[in-house]
């Protein structure tokens, strides 16, 4: 609710009242949507500073490194929580009691199996297709298999897909992995946790039996939750504004999808690895990191800093330890692992790098954990989808549950003027 006005001056004049509104919790906003009615609106490129929906899932303050799910920090969750608790957690608002954890977990670990016909749909793809367009397709596809699904004004149905995209998601992922190797898919254990089922599908074979490290099991886990939920990011944007449409819940996620498969987005940790691989050695990483330094060099260190967060990002410091488990662990002897854990002790000892709040983010140790386990990078960006997938679907269903508008973005035309037709 507005407390206060702000006050603009027009061109001509005019002075417009604005509505200051006050959230919860951060920053107060200023609502400009009369604006149009005198004749103007405001020019925001990558809407940094525009508000287009009201939340309550999720709260960043990049400034002070704060992330909260459902007014839990970030580091709560991740050391009291799981991922499928914190998936409970996003979608229903309160985090469940012991047997509604109960509930919820047996009904995603039933509903992970996808319907046999969907296997023939991955003979469309080319062994070598990018992962991502795999699941971009196969994603989109499940509209067809879950037809049932298209009321999205009925609480019970949006729920009903929420369910069935946590429990599957996994699964397609797994099958766009083996569907590159030549290798038959895997069915899902039920017997297992969600993370270790995940890997059972990515690294089973028929021919041997697959042990799970407990160590690697609960990295994966910290993985998906740290990734659940990001607030108003360019994928979760994306799949508001082809809800805001009414479209079918599977193809939204899968424009959310297409999203986040720009190196710019999703693609952060798979450009670590490729940064890793480019550096080649310790012996190298001087050169690199003079490189960073000069201002006119193009290259940058990936995986170090990051767009929102101006501090640090509150969940490296939860990762950390996790990968410092599965290396220690695995005992993983690959030189850009070494190279990765040179630039850490670079980055956190540096004052270039401390001065420039530049230390190492989510992203980093996510890569260097995941390629440590064994996952292709391919395959980085479609690990994240799986863990946003919730996130996605939480926003998507708060938008639904409610009245709202067409996302409609406005433009500054620059083009040419009226003119007429010269025969």
């Amino acid at each position: 609710m507005a407390e206060k006005n702000a006050t603009l001056t027009l061109p001509t004049g005019e002075v417009i009242d604005l509505p200051v509104l006050k959230g919860s919790y951060g920053p107060d906003v200023i609502d400009v949507s009369g604006l149009l009615n005198a004749g103007y609106f405001t020019y925001d490129p990558g809407f940094m500073s525009t508000a287009a929906t009201e939340s309550k899932i999720t709260f960043i303050d990049g400034n002070q490194g704060v992330l909260l799910h459902r007014g839990y920090s970030i580091e709560e969750l991740a050391e009291h929580s799981d991922f499928l608790e914190t998936c409970f957690l996003l979608w229903y608002g309160f985090l469940p009691a012991k047997q509604e954890k109960i509930e919820f977990v047996s009904n995603i670990t039933r509903h992970t199996m996808v319907h046999e016909s969907l296997a023939h749909f991955f003979d469309g793809f080319h062994h070598n297709a990018h992962p991502m367009a795999m699941m971009c397709g196969a994603v989109g596809a499940l509209s067809a298999f879950y037809h049932d699904v298209m009321d999205i004004r009925s609480e019970r149905d949006r729920e009903i897909a929420a369910h069935r995209l946590v429990a599957k998601m996994p699964t397609l992922a797994a099958m766009c992995y083996k569907h590159s190797l030549g290798q038959p898919f895997m069915y899902p254990r039920n017997d297992l946790s969600y993370a270790a089922n995940f890997l059972y599908m990515m690294f089973g074979t028929p021919c041997e039996e697959y042990r799970i490290s407990k160590a690697v099991e609960s990295a994966m886990d910290k993985i998906f939750l740290l990734h659940a939920d990001h607030e108003q990011n360019a994928s979760t944007s994306t799949v508001r504004l082809a809800g805001s449409t009414g479209a079918n819940p599977f193809a939204c996620i899968s424009s959310g999808i297409a999203a986040l498969w720009g190196p710019a987005h999703g693609g952060a940790n798979e450009a670590v690895l490729v940064m890793l691989e480019e550096i080649g050695s310790v012996e190298n990483i001087p050169m690199f990191i003079d490189k960073a330094k000069d201002p006119d060099d193009p290259f940058k260190l990936m995986g170090f800093g990051h767009r929102v967060y101006k501090n640090f990002d509150p969940r490296a410091k939860v990762i950390k330890a996790s990968c410092d488990a599965v290396l220690a662990e695995l005992g993983v002897t690959d030189p850009r692992l070494a190279v990765a854990m040179e630039l850490e002790r670079i980055a956190l000892s540096d004052p270039y790098f401390a001065d420039r709040k530049l230390f190492p983010n989510v992203d980093f140790y996510s890569g260097i954990i995941l390629s440590a386990i064994g996952i292709p990078t391919s395959m980085f960006t479609v690990i994240f989808a799986v863990a946003r997938t919730i996130g996605w679907m939480s926003h998507w269903d708060e938008m639904s549950s409610e009245s709202y508008k067409i996302g409609r973005p406005r433009q500054l035309y620059t083009g040419e003027p009226p003119r007429s037709y010269k025969l």
